[in-house]
């Protein structure tokens, strides 16, 4: 009898349960490179810090209008009474002030499961009473979802939806990887992973195609590749691209037939690259001062693409900074110059590097979520605008084109993330989470957020329930079978979603009188069908669900972005307001601060600031090695990377030497904004002026100052400009220096005081 299968975001694994309990974790079978964080789970599930029952912050209870949220103690209380108070929140506020009051957020990778994908219930669940004030986009490309369609005239150009890293291999000649390819990004999917291939994909690329690292850090590919590095500033990508397609103009070297054919705008675009706009030549001296990289260095690599195959590949970090839409218009800009842009291996590609998947064959794997259900107030803010619009109700605001104004939020409803680790600004958000009535959350762990909630919802963790996992770029639809009861009183999102909806008349609508075991058999046979009418033939459910995955056929041709709309420009017109690929673009001439073409803006916080006097440092915040985002942060695997449980900063040796500090020194790091504490680690694979502190570590406030390692307390907290609104992390200068007192003790590995409720 095979061992039964369950999925988290960084693969697909087997169970050993001993007595109900999880005792060892086997890799899934098929999986060439599995992740040992799956390792964790025997710990985490059983962790102290799960939230075990509903739980009421005691400072809610005697009406502190929020002041005591993130550092108070809570009441345990039963279910019923925990359901009663929210729907009577939920009850009184949309009488009192109307459903756009509601706020439901939900960001972050919950499950790897589908049905029980916990942003698509909490949206499913307000719409099922009458709606609420929603997020759009994401911290992830939110900027890029933003602002890509108007330029490409498709959704699909970032996320799964890029060209196949085979193609890459097969036909490319020179792989110019902006932000690189880090291998650890390559762990983790938001869908489930049955197999990680990185390593194939990156030794087959780099042992025959000229690979270009084009980073501040090295080790954005990994040294063993061997590929060449082009150290640049941070923030400064743009201004590279401006330089290199300026050469390539000037010399008369465009693909001109290409730029007539696919292209709108060329002709604004090159007449400010030729500074004819402006009276500035965007040449390599005039880069060389922004970027740090020498002009003749830019000038040879510009030479050396014309002629050549050549991927432009930009990692999602790039467009988390100011300005951060421009990179990635400037890429199609130099892809189109060179006339690349829809031929196997060449063009452009946002997001190799970002996720597992992203480069696999375009395996189009069926994948069943419940429908969200149309939300009545069609109200949203973009996600990273979250503190902005609990801290400024009524406050006019642009985005995408629009001017909006943000509601007055009263309730904010939390499922399935956790904002105190993806926000930037935590002391600023913070500050905002104390503005609503009230906050509820869903939790399976004792979070920052869970901290900074009235009522806390224990919910089940992936592995306590049944589900199908999966992602449209992954080999293997996955069967997630519920491996033990869950913890305490633990209870599904599905289940505590429909308890409100009874209570407050949406409970049909919600669950269309179906249980959680009924949505699976419709999910089937949704998958099925779509398998069906592409002619492979699915396995009936049951046997499905006894070997545990269906593993997908390899698609008869690799994936090319945009090839068809190169084979057929006038029969597969883009939705731009052109029909082409947009150069120049006049809405967006017409936005705050923006040329209608790419452009060089100042990021306002870089290496080239006024400010780098008082913080000489800029601080990039990349994603963990040893987990995903913050989760897991708490378990063995991950503290054992730790020092002091505090996260490694890397800086350059110079760096270090200037300020008396070695390797594995105790540092405060800190800026106008805040403060936490690191170890070093002293690499000169970093950039001189750099500093590398990854997120994921719990957020653990003492005043402006974080007890562990959140770099989010120093990010500033501004939208990547009105264009986009994304997420700005990666513009952030700090200093560091030697912390020589003793480490404060960190309250976040441990759960909340629990006290009994007062009369």
């Amino acid at each position: 009898m095979k061992l039964p299968l369950n999925a988290s975001h960084w693969g697909a694994f087997r169970a050993e349960i001993e007595g109900g309990a999880l005792k060892r974790i086997t890799p899934f079978e098929h999986d060439p490179r599995p992740s040992p964080l799956n390792d964790a789970w025997p710990e985490m599930i059983a962790s102290d810090l799960r939230v075990a029952r509903p739980s009421v912050r005691k400072g809610w209870l005697e009406g502190d209008k929020g002041a005591g949220r993130g550092q108070d103690s809570y009441v345990e209380v039963d279910w019923p009474e925990a359901l009663d108070l929210v729907a009577g929140e939920i009850s009184r506020i949309r009488e009192a002030h109307g459903n756009q009051a509601l706020f439901a957020g939900s960001y972050g990778w919950s499950s790897a499961g589908r049905l029980h994908h916990a942003r698509t219930l909490v949206r499913r669940f307000f719409a099922s009473i009458g709606g609420f004030t929603d997020q759009e986009t994401n911290y992830s490309y939110g900027a890029a979802m933003a602002f890509l369609p108007r330029v490409l005239g498709v959704n699909d150009a970032i996320g799964a939806t890029v060209t196949s890293l085979e193609t890459v291999r097969k036909h490319c000649d020179v792989f110019l990887a902006f932000g690189g390819i880090p291998a650890k990004n390559f762990e983790i999917q938001a869908g489930g992973v049955g197999e990680h291939k990185f390593d194939s994909f990156m030794a087959g690329i780099t042992e025959r195609v000229h690979t270009i690292n084009v980073s501040p850090w090295r080790k954005d590919i990994e040294d063993h590749f061997g590929v060449d590095w082009l150290p640049i500033r941070p923030g400064t990508d743009t201004a590279l691209l401006l330089a290199l397609t300026q050469v390539i103009v000037a010399a008369g070297q465009a693909d001109q037939a290409f730029l007539d054919r696919y292209t709108h705008g060329a002709d604004r675009y090159f007449d400010y690259l030729m500074g004819r706009s402006d009276g500035t030549p965007k040449t390599p001296d005039w880069a060389e001062d922004i970027t740090g990289i020498p002009a003749a260095q830019i000038r040879e690599l510009a030479a050396s693409l014309p002629g050549k195959r050549v991927m432009l590949s930009l990692n999602w970090s790039l467009q988390r900074a100011r300005h951060g839409e421009q990179p990635y218009w400037a890429a199609i800009g130099l892809a189109a110059a060179l006339g690349q842009i829809g031929l196997p291996g060449g063009g452009f590609t946002f997001g190799y590097g970002s996720s597992n998947g992203m480069g696999n064959p375009n395996f189009r794997t069926p994948l069943f979520g419940l429908p969200t259900l149309t939300n009545p107030t069609g109200a949203a803010i973009p996600v990273a605008r979250i503190a902005d619009m609990l801290l400024n109700p009524g406050a006019p605001y642009r985005y995408a084109g629009e001017d909006r104004t943000y509601p007055d939020i009263k309730l904010v409803y939390w499922a399935g993330g956790n904002p105190f680790h993806h926000h930037q600004d935590l002391n600023r958000l913070r500050a905002a989470f104390r503005q609503p009535q009230t906050v509820v959350v869903n939790e399976c762990f004792w979070t920052a957020t869970a901290r900074h909630a009235d009522i806390v919802l224990p919910a089940t963790v992936s592995l306590e329930r049944d589900d199908i996992g999966g992602a449209s770029r992954d080999r293997f639809l996955l069967a997630m079978r519920k491996l033990v009861e869950p913890a305490g009183e633990a209870r599904n999102d599905y289940t505590i979603f429909a308890d409100l909806a009874e209570r407050l008349g949406g409970r049909d609508a919600f669950t269309e009188g179906r249980s959680e075991a009924d949505w699976l058999q419709v999910a089937w046979q949704e998958i099925s069908g779509k398998l069906a009418a592409r002619g492979i033939n699915p396995p009936e459910f049951n046997d499905f669900w006894e070997d545990g995955y269906f593993k997908m056929p390899t698609p008869r041709e690799d994936f090319v972005l945009f090839a068809d709309y190169r084979a057929d420009p006038e029969g597969k017109a883009l939705t731009t307001a052109s029909g082409k690929i947009e150069l120049f673009n006049d809405g967006i001439a017409d936005e705050p601060g923006q040329a209608g073409h790419p452009v060089w803006l100042d990021p306002e916080e870089w290496l080239g600031a006024s400010e780098t006097q008082t913080y000489p440092l800029h601080l990039l915040t990349p994603q963990p090695e040893r987990k995903l985002h913050g989760q897991m942060d708490s378990s063995a695997y991950v503290r054992a990377a730790k020092i002091h449980d505090r996260e490694r900063l890397t800086l350059h040796p110079e760096d270090a030497a200037a300020r008396g500090i070695k390797d594995g020194d105790t540092l405060r790091v800190f800026n106008a904004r805040g403060a936490c504490f690191a170890v070093a680690k002293i690499d000169d694979a970093v950039l001189q002026g750099v500093v590398l502190l990854p997120t994921g570590s719990t957020y653990d406030p003492d005043g402006p100052i974080d007890r562990g390692s959140n770099p989010n307390v120093l990010t500033r907290d501004i939208g990547t400009s009105e264009l986009g609104q994304g997420c700005a992390a990666q513009s952030c200068l700090v200093e560091i220096a030697r912390y020589d007192a003793p480490l404060p003790d960190l309250r976040v590995n441990h759960p909340p005081e629990f006290t009994t409720k007062t009369t």
